[in-house]
């Protein structure tokens, strides 16, 4: 295959570590690798660490036995250290005369401190302080994939609102692992949640599916996603909410609904490129405040999405980072009623000069199943 994304990002990352005073990026488990070579590394107690310095050649560093699943690429070499090697002292030869070394947020605390013991007089910084503005910034491929994903999440959201998948009288978890099988049946290679909550439950913004029963007369929140591949095997995650009413719903339900409807139309109409992320948030919020409902908005309206997904830019009050051409977010107000119901509506989207793009467009109203 031709076009590979890494060259450009590995140049991305050395240009943000030479604003930043960094000599070396230092990134080990978590989606900053994947993003940046390829490589998911498997969350072990053997040390995974990419050594990127600022001018030089970069470095895989890997346990042997798992050498094997890297595809080895022209912007990295790999070095695969043995059960008796100190791997630690691998990545500190590689990094030796770094002043400033930025370190990998997932990193396990056990190997940031070996580092620290390892380079006395090292200044350690975060890592996402280089690559969280270069992730949230995606690239045509990026958006691409994003919607790819979206799309195949669309597919399982319509099949609900179609009654397709039934609900009365299975439990939650039953209904949230066919959801998981129909994701991965449309093109996810994992499932990251499928939360289903019934009546009360889906009051709980993260409600955890159970052994609940779902029955004939109330509301149910279905909130979803998983992570699909692009051609050079980095994951690009999905994420979409839609609410259903077994029956008629009652008209506070229905009242409630609507007005989350436009908070939500409120904050994607506000989602335009130079609009301060807190500006978006504000724009959905008022929405449900002016509606009475404000205090039952509990989270943020929404979250960056892409490599994971929960990643940078936060629409949330107190960022007043404004939305550029390329950020990909959520928007997903919520209302809460204790012991009650609950409603969420979430659609992914990224920003574009013309405007928000979505990645999903299932239906957006509450739908009636018989």
């Amino acid at each position: 295959m031709s076009g590979s994304p890494f060259g450009a990002r590995f140049d991305a990352v050395r240009a943000r570590a030479a604003e930043l005073g960094v000599d070396a990026v230092l990134v080990s488990v978590g989606a900053d690798l994947p993003w940046l070579c390829g490589y998911e590394a498997m969350p072990l107690e053997r040390l995974t660490m990419l050594v990127v310095p600022r001018d030089g050649e970069a470095t895989l560093v890997v346990p042997g036995l798992e050498a094997p699943r890297v595809v080895e690429r022209p912007e990295f070499g790999l070095r695969p250290w043995g059960e008796t090697e100190d791997p630690i002292a691998i990545v500190a030869d590689l990094v030796r005369g770094a002043g400033r070394v930025a370190v990998g947020d997932r990193t396990w605390a056990r190997f940031v401190i070996d580092l620290a013991h390892a380079l006395p007089g090292v200044e350690l910084r975060k890592a996402s302080e280089v690559t969280g503005p270069l992730r949230a910034r995606k690239d045509d491929h990026e958006v691409v994939a994003l919607c790819r994903a979206g799309a195949a999440a669309d597919v399982v959201a319509r099949a609900i609102q179609a009654g397709e998948i039934g609900l009365v009288g299975r439990t939650e978890a039953d209904v949230s692992a066919e959801i998981g099988r129909r994701l991965v049946d449309e093109g996810h290679q994992r499932v990251n949640f499928a939360i289903v909550a019934a009546g009360e439950n889906a009051a709980s913004p993260h409600h955890e599916p159970g052994e609940r029963r779902i029955a004939a007369g109330e509301g149910v929140l279905f909130d979803f996603g998983g992570t699909m591949h692009d051609e050079w095997g980095v994951g690009y995650c999905s994420d979409i909410t839609r609410c259903v009413w077994l029956g008629e719903p009652p008209a506070e339900a229905a009242e409630a609904y609507a007005a989350l409807h436009a908070s939500h139309a409120a904050g994607v109409a506000a989602a335009q490129v130079g609009t301060p992320c807190q500006d978006v948030d504000r724009a959905a919020r008022a929405v449900l405040v002016d509606a009475g409902l404000g205090e039952w908005f509990v989270h943020r309206t929404g979250h960056g999405i892409g490599v994971e997904e929960h990643e940078d830019p936060y629409l949330v009050e107190g960022n007043d980072l404004p939305l550029e051409v390329g950020h990909a977010f959520s928007i997903e107000p919520g209302v809460y009623l204790p012991g009650r119901f609950g409603f969420r509506l979430e659609d992914c989207l990224a920003a574009a000069a013309a405007g928000p793009v979505s990645f999903t467009a299932a239906d957006r109203d509450l739908r009636a199943l018989g």
